[in-house]
């Protein structure tokens, strides 16, 4: 099967004048050689453009030929040792395995392996050894310091390394992946789980160039505002290449190139490789990627054969070999590597006499011994050398490596090389062999790590070179050095007030009045980053348009259809607001990378980041939790939130589980306020925990579209509301007794339902609103927990029992939420209480909120008739009391229940 493009074999096939052919190539041959490879450049576009004025057919192609796009007498020297450096590199590879080795040595009764990964570093260590020598900045005082997102399955390299440099001690690394008792190394990238070391969780594939890309053009947006010089800062991005077959490894792309993120680096391993085969058996996975790079914009850089090739293709002045490096396929390439150099002459060089004859001098020692150019510490110096000098575009780095590098015949270039973790004796001898490490025979067995003496050359070396690049790394910033004060909560009096008499406003109206108010403040104000998904209009934000500006690199430079309105659409090179068009992912990465920019960039940002509340924790719930590895700071926001607010939109509009899935990450704070007071002491407090404080916390609010009268605040109940429960309208001093819980929008339900229960039933009833039952079951397990380990200490009593003591009564919850919402406090609830729970199970549809309400069984009749079941059930009213309320209000007592229907 041949791999070459359709076009160049049917240009070959249709070369009628094989002479004239080869005088147009000689001439440009002649043009390289006397005035370079950009005067060439020129010509050949000045000639396409001029064929297709002429109506010539020149079908595109995305993709140059499979060799190094760096010419040789064009590679930049490195200026390192190389001698010692491949020392270095061989001790990290050491220590790298035995690490491995060493956690999957155990007794099987410890409770099965520990896992890890050593082929993938053994693949990219001379990628990894340039950059850290030469490339790769600490924060300094000059310098904010460059961003490398690790592969993820390459951490055992990266702790090799930091061992050496003595920031991680043996007892670290005898404990990798064993992590509980704290003297542990987490199995991959995990800011939470190491603080001071990791900054960007990476293994979850995908969401690293996907966050790393949003995070470059986050750099230049600081920049562009002011507010941080970064203008000397890379952001580096080590992918594999069968992750970039994740949607969201290529997803956003487009925007690197369309904003000219020329401080952006991908470097993709191209090791031919997945985690169980080959990536592209049947293709070229780097043709692929390269097509897809350039047409995007970017500046690719293929780095595929070391440098003992060159002077084979030197020779290859027929284009022989290269020909036959391009119609190999990759699942070739990969047996090539599982084989020996016998196999490589005879099944790759002997497919063609020409090729065959090129290597007819060397050995199949030699043969074997030619390199893939991701193991060339020389080329791979060159590649990256150019791709930081690179200007107005990002790059991408296509480098060809073999899985498993070194590790002979238990792995390298092998199909199961991904899960090889535990070695033989004879294995590990064979590894100490090919790299000369000092172990001698006897201390084998024991897979001893390796650190040279101090004063020995190498180790002088390996503090000399991060010297001079600022310090060490990988490392992270737990708190920002600068600090602010939160404006006092009267000054967003504009939410907290009653509205006037006839005035009624919605929880997103009040969230853009206090995000207003705050933007006002000097010292905070430039630091809000308003993050929207496009529908600006829709959560009433259009009025920011021409307060702050919309950011964008190239400022506006066309005039905006509405120009002659008030709101215009406003686009500026130092706006404020990013506006990420219709792309949840990316608001979500443009979000982290401004939630943890107290760590990256040591300036506390306060993102805002509003959307559709059922696009945001079920379409990114991996981001979401990313976002709390990295202990990012902000607020989520989630309009048009719950099952029956957005009415006119259906099944896949209607969220009625966001707070479920956010009660699931530890470090995200949920509530679903009803009211503006609420939502300005809700977001005023996290102002304080993140802002003042610095707590490793993020905040997610649902908000609402639906207009009503506002109460105000009721001083002395913020603390209450924070804690997630407060009195709202007590009931009349009569008997029998209920409380009726609620959030959101069903809270007003609830209000509607206590005039019921009095006017029709002469039940008294409590109304409690309730922002946060994540929050109200968080306390509770908390108290549990704690009542558990300390049975001779005073018991403590949660919150909601607190809240409930003097009240009694039957307890009724009522959310606009599926019902696990309100029932994970039902433990919590005081003993002996009925506990009446009604929800939104089942999918959303379209209808009037009216009718959504009734189809769920969440409006005010069903919570007057689950209030009467509770009584009925404690023998405080008859039952025939509930069948005269089923009746009274028509509820249908056959329909097919909602969560089925």
């Amino acid at each position: 099967m041949s791999a070459t493009p359709p076009n160049l074999l049917r240009a070959e096939a249709l070369d009628a004048d094989a002479q004239e052919t080869r005088e147009w190539l000689d001439a440009l041959s002649a043009v390289i050689e006397a005035e370079g490879p950009d005067r060439a450049h020129f010509l050949l576009e000045k000639l396409l453009s001029d064929a297709r004025q002429h109506g010539v057919d020149m079908p595109f192609s995305a993709t140059t030929a499979y060799v190094n796009t760096i010419p040789p007498e064009q590679e930049e020297r490195c200026p390192g040792n190389i001698e010692i450096e491949e020392r270095l590199r061989a001790y990290m590879r050491w220590n790298a395995m035995a690490m491995v080795v060493k956690a999957n040595r155990h007794n099987p009764e410890d409770g099965g392996d520990l896992g890890g990964h050593i082929g993938s570093f053994a693949s990219l260590a001379h990628m990894f050894g340039a950059g850290f020598n030469h490339f790769w900045h600490a924060e300094g005082a000059d310098h904010g310091g460059d961003c490398i997102y690790f592969q993820g399955h390459v951490s055992p390299g990266v702790y090799a390394r930091a061992y050496l440099e003595g920031r991680l001690t043996e007892e670290q690394l005898l404990n990798f992946r064993q992590e509980v008792d704290g003297k542990g190394l987490s199995s991959y990238p995990h800011p939470k789980l190491m603080p001071g070391f990791w900054q960007f969780p990476t293994v979850s594939m995908g969401l690293g160039p996907l966050m790393a890309i949003y995070q470059a053009r986050f750099l230049k947006y600081l920049h562009a505002r002011g507010i941080a010089n970064t203008e000397n800062r890379k952001v580096w991005v080590f992918c594999g290449d069968g992750e970039m077959d994740e949607p969201e490894s290529l997803g956003a792309i487009g925007l690197a190139a369309r904003e000219n993120l020329d401080n952006l680096i991908f470097v993709i391993n191209c090791n031919l490789q997945r985690l169980d085969g080959p990536v592209r058996g049947n293709g070229k996975i780097v043709q692929e990627l390269e097509g897809e790079f350039r047409g995007a914009g970017w500046n690719v850089i293929k780095l595929l054969w070391g440098g003992n090739w060159d002077p084979l293709l030197a020779r290859d002045k027929d284009g022989a070999l290269r020909k036959l490096m391009m119609d190999t396929l990759d699942g070739d390439y990969q047996s090539f590597k599982a084989n020996d150099g016998a196999y490589v002459r005879k099944n790759f060089f002997g497919r063609d006499p020409k090729t065959l004859e090129m290597v007819s001098k060397m050995s199949d020692d030699d043969i074997w011994a030619l390199k893939r150019g991701g193991h060339d510490p020389q080329k791979v110096f060159a590649a990256f050398d150019r791709a930081v000098k690179h200007k107005g575009q990002p790059t991408v780095l296509l480098v060809k490596t073999v899985k498993g590098f070194g590790m002979g015949k238990v792995g390298e270039g092998k199909n199961t090389v991904h899960q090889t973790k535990k070695l033989t004796d004879e294995d590990i001898k064979a590894f100490r062999d090919r790299f000369n490490i000092p172990v001698s025979d006897a201390d084998l067995p024991k897979i001893p790590f390796y650190k040279p003496a101090d004063d020995t050359p190498e180790m002088k070396y390996l503090h000399e070179r991060r010297k001079a690049l600022g310090g060490y790394l990988p490392q992270r910033r737990v708190k920002a050095e600068e600090s602010f004060t939160v404006p006092a909560l009267e000054n967003f009096k504009a939410v907290l007030e009653p509205t006037a008499e006839g005035r009624e406003i919605s929880t997103t109206q009040a969230y853009v009045r206090f995000l207003t108010q705050l933007l006002r403040d000097q010292a905070l104000g430039p630091r809000v980053v308003p993050i929207l998904v496009d529908e600006a209009r829709t959560f009433g934000m259009e009025g920011l348009f021409r307060q702050v500006g919309i950011y964008n690199p190239l400022g506006q430079q066309y005039t905006p259809v509405d120009k002659d309105q008030v709101m215009y659409y406003r686009e500026d090179k130092a706006g404020q607001i990013l506006q990420e068009g219709i792309n949840e992912a990316g608001g979500m990465s443009s979000w982290i990378a401004a939630a943890t920019s107290y760590s990256t960039s040591n300036r506390i940002m306060v993102p805002f980041y509003v959307y559709y509340s059922m696009f945001g924790f079920q379409r990114i719930g991996d981001l979401a939790w990313a976002a709390g590895d990295m202990q990012a700071r902000g607020f989520l926001l989630g309009g048009t939130s719950g099952r029956t607010t957005l009415n006119g939109e259906g099944l896949q509009h209607e969220d009625g589980h966001s707070h479920i899935l956010a009660g699931t990450i530890p470090n995200c704070v949920s509530y679903d306020p009803t009211f503006a007071h609420e939502v300005g002491v809700i977001l005023h407090h996290g102002l304080k925990r993140m802002v003042e404080k610095q707590d490793n916390v993020f905040f997610y609010l649902t908000l609402l579209n639906e207009n009503y009268p506002m109460p105000g605040l009721k001083a002395g109940t913020e603390e209450e509301i924070i804690k997630g429960m407060y009195l709202l309208e007590e009931g009349a001093k009569i008997l029998p007794r209920v409380n009726l819980m609620g959030s959101g929008t069903i809270l007003r339900e609830s209000m509607a339902a206590k005039k019921l229960l009095e006017e029709d039933w002469g039940v008294a009833a409590n109304v409690w609103s309730c922002p946060s039952f994540n929050e109200l079951a968080r306390d509770g397990q908390d108290c549990e927990r704690f009542n558990l380990l300390h049975p001779t200490e005073a018991a403590r009593v949660p919150f909601i029992a607190q809240q409930l003591d003097g009240h009694p009564g039957p307890v009724i919850a009522s959310t606009d939420y599926m019902k696990n919402y309100a029932e994970q406090v039902r433990a919590f609830i005081p003993k002996g209480r009925t506990y009446k729970v009604l929800g939104t199970d089942g999918f959303g549809r379209s209808d009037f909120r009216s009718k959504l309400r009734e189809h769920f069984e969440v409006n005010r009749y069903y919570v007057v008739v689950a209030a009467l079941k509770a009584l009925a059930d404690e023998g405080t009213v008859p039952m025939a009391k509930v069948a005269e309320a089923i009746a009274k209000y028509g509820l249908k007592t056959d329909k097919i229940n909602p969560l089925y229907a």
